[in-house]
């Protein structure tokens, strides 16, 4: 079992929205992985903003309660980041997805949990599969 899980913002709408289609997977991956998880800023305003004003108290609640909390600051990564937006351009990548990759390349023994597929088109350190964890997927 990985050491750091990160969570995107699809993994978390499908948490909270009992109507999203990824919602049971997202409820058995949360009792799969401990947490703390980990997340960027970007990745939280893309949640708050889908969820919309329903996002408010649950996933508040998580950051509140130390269980998602964000660790990561593009200021210390826009280089990488931005040549990872560059790189992608083209599926194309969000600011968010770049952040996230970005974070498995600097935090140690890491497993993104996520509804999005591009994630597996994206390269870390350029050449490595993203490790994630996918509905359907047995990584």
């Amino acid at each position: 079992m990985a050491a750091n899980v990160l969570v995107d913002a699809g993994f978390v709408l499908a948490l909270i929205d009992r109507r999203d289609t990824h919602h049971a997977w997202a409820v058995t991956q949360s009792a799969r992985f401990a947490r703390p998880w980990y997340t960027c800023e970007a990745a939280a305003s893309e949640a708050f903003h889908l969820l919309g004003s329903e996002a408010v108290r649950p996933l508040g609640t998580l950051f509140a309660r130390g269980l998602l909390r964000t660790a990561f600051r593009f200021d210390e990564h826009a280089e990488p980041v931005l040549r990872l937006m560059e790189k992608y351009a083209g599926v194309p990548m969000s600011f968010a997805d770049a952040c996230l990759v970005r974070m498995t390349e600097t935090i140690a023994d890491p497993v993104l949990l996520t509804t999005d597929s591009d994630f597996t088109i994206y390269r870390r350190h350029s050449r490595q599969v993203v490790p994630c964890v996918l509905p359907d997927s047995s990584r």
